[in-house]
């Protein structure tokens, strides 16, 4: 079983194996079609095509919901029974950005009880780029029964993510980017700012310059300068959607740290509340 994280050529070696499932989760939010036109060009021999609005998200319900729901369980179950994913299959996710998206899918996954699976270190730049087998074919995957067995621990609400950001005893991150942290831009969301109290923690940061992640040793020294006292475990993410939070998330138990919380809303869901507080620097 792979829990965390995979190269490109430990992937290789099981492409033609029944109990492996390679899942494309390949996305823009500036151009949300594109990821499912390139998958359908090339992808990982095998892979099935994840969207993130679609498969990856329930509908969002304006003033009430973040930019990307956690989705329906049920309906999230179906969808991995279709893909050919059930409890004996070892699932690896990859994108064509820094892994955010596909952190999304291995979240997700172990929301529901599902721990066999992985993100492809490096993504589809690093397959490519190792020169290994690229197909267009649509697969068919058997259809099989995948039993979702939900982990409400892992998820805080917004007033538990409020709690946790100023009481001592736990702490808060933002994943996104550091200039979005301070207020200085916000590209995507109406307002700018952060909740108070939480803690910076860009998630870009847990990738190498060539794209790849840090050691776990790295990542782990990382963490421990931000959380300072705080265990992971007593610890949570968000960034604006739900979605690259889950990058820190994975970078956090890749590095053996134990396994933090996620406030799925996130920004995008704090903002919807005029009377929710925003913290700038």
């Amino acid at each position: 079983m792979v829990r965390t994280l995979i190269g490109s050529q430990d992937l290789a070696r099981h492409l033609d194996d029944p109990l492996w499932r390679v899942v494309d989760c390949r996305f823009s939010l500036l151009d949300p079609p594109r990821g499912r036109a390139d998958h359908a060009r090339g992808h990982v021999p095998g892979a099935v095509y994840a969207d993130l609005d679609a498969d990856l998200s329930a509908p969002v319900q304006p003033g009430r919901t973040g930019r990307h729901p956690l989705p329906d369980v049920a309906r999230l179950a179906e969808r991995l029974g279709g893909w050919g994913i059930d409890e004996a299959t070892q699932v690896v996710a990859y994108d064509d950005g820094s892994g955010g998206i596909a952190a999304r899918l291995w979240w997700l996954l172990r929301w529901l009880g599902h721990e066999a699976v992985a993100v492809l270190d490096g993504g589809w730049a690093a397959w490519t780029a190792e020169g290994l087998p690229v197909d267009d074919r649509v697969p068919s995957p058997p259809r099989r029964q995948f039993h979702p067995a939900p982990r409400s621990e892992l998820v805080l609400q917004a007033a538990e993510a409020a709690r946790w950001a100023t009481d001592g005893r736990h702490c808060l991150l933002d994943a996104r980017e550091a200039i979005r942290y301070r207020g200085e831009a916000e590209p995507i969301d109406a307002v700018a700012g952060h909740i108070p109290g939480a803690l910076s923690a860009p998630y870009l940061d847990n990738l190498g310059p060539d794209g790849r992640w840090l050691p776990a040793a790295a990542l782990a020294r990382r963490y421990a300068g931000i959380l300072g006292p705080h265990a992971a475990a007593d610890c949570a993410v968000y960034c604006g959607s739900g979605v690259t939070a889950a990058h820190d998330v994975l970078a956090m138990v890749h590095a053996g740290l134990g396994e933090p919380r996620l406030y799925a809303g996130s920004w995008s869901e704090w903002i919807t509340d005029p009377a929710r507080k925003v913290a700038k620097i």
